[in-house]
């Protein structure tokens, strides 16, 4: 699975040009939900940009959800986003 998380990365940077990027999967925390998935991730997305600092929380995160949609369909069923 990281392989998709590094491919994950680079996708984001290469669309949305950030500084850093840190991904952190946290579907370990998930396994006891009813809902879990093991073929879906639960992942923390920190990403260090001054492009979407600048936008409206709601703006930037669906500038970054605009671009993961076959990833959302598939492989995350959770994203937790942090803009620094």
């Amino acid at each position: 699975m990281s392989d998709f998380l590094k491919e994950l990365e680079i996708k984001i940077n290469k669309i949305l040009n950030s500084e850093k990027i840190e991904i952190i999967d946290n579907t370990h925390l998930h396994k006891t939900h009813k809902s879990f998935n093991i073929d879906k991730l639960h992942l923390k997305l920190i990403i260090y940009s001054s492009k979407l600092k600048s936008m409206k929380r709601i703006e930037a995160h669906k500038a970054i959800f605009k671009h993961l949609k076959d990833e959302m369909k598939n492989k995350i069923h959770a994203l937790e986003i942090e803009i620094r």
